[in-house]
């Protein structure tokens, strides 16, 4: 049976050493490391050690418990995090959630459960009361869609406005863009004014600034946009 190689996170020293005592009984738990909740090293200490999983208590005073979260979660993203709390703040258990924590345990839990819990995590599985649960998952579906609502800049034009508008990233001339997409002139036109209004700019220097910084590059390194070639005239109407 492999180990479960475990660190251990608390601002109350004796729990901390307690249930140290009480997991290492077990014959798949390793305790690797101990530290305080507010201690400045903890995330050096917890990337030393390369743990499994750290169980982690949020409580104390003064910790941002999010935030040294997502802390944890960016400097180990291979280790699983078990919140061990004794809160019973919805909005904290969500918190927890969102940041990529695994999972949530009472602390009046006992024991066994917590194993199970652990044992659970390393399986690939996440663990929230089920209390808890349905305001978990309804906040985490709102997050996926406001991920998919959320358009970026260069969203709003269709696709052959894309292509003209690489063309101009690219440095082509307005009418080498329209013989490469074998559009008239006028369409070309009309493509690049709906270009300028879509993505609120007045120039071809605008639109290729706006395009550069929402990602779009040349598909090959070798081509430079040269100015001449972005100033696009555009019919005023």
């Amino acid at each position: 049976m492999p180990f479960v190689r475990t660190f251990l996170v608390d601002d109350h020293l004796m729990l901390t050493e307690a249930l140290a005592t009480t997991l290492s009984a077990a014959p798949d738990i390793w305790i690797v490391g101990k530290a305080a909740t507010n201690d400045p090293a903890l995330v050096d200490s917890v990337v030393r050690q390369n743990p499994d999983v750290v169980i982690i208590d949020l409580d104390a005073p003064g910790v941002r418990g999010k935030e040294l979260l997502r802390e944890l979660i960016a400097s180990v993203p291979a280790t699983h995090i078990v919140v061990l709390t004794g809160s019973q703040d919805t909005a904290k258990v969500i918190d927890a959630a969102r940041a990529g924590a695994d999972a949530w345990v009472p602390k009046e839990s006992t024991t066994e459960h917590l194993l199970t819990v652990l044992r659970a995590v390393m399986g690939g599985h996440a663990w929230f009361p089920p209390e808890y649960l349905g305001a978990v998952l309804r906040q985490l579906r709102a997050d996926v869609r406001n991920v998919r609502d959320c358009s970026g800049p260069l969203d709003v034009l269709s696709g052959k406005e894309r292509e003209v508008l690489l063309g101009m990233v690219e440095g082509t001339r307005s009418g080498e863009i329209a013989m490469q997409l074998g559009v008239s002139p006028n369409t070309m036109r009309t493509h690049v004014r709906n270009i300028f209004k879509k993505l609120h700019v007045h120039s071809g220097l605008e639109a290729v600034k706006v395009a550069r910084a929402a990602g779009m590059a040349p598909r090959t390194p070798s081509a430079q946009p040269r100015e001449k070639a972005v100033a696009f005239p555009v019919q005023r109407t």
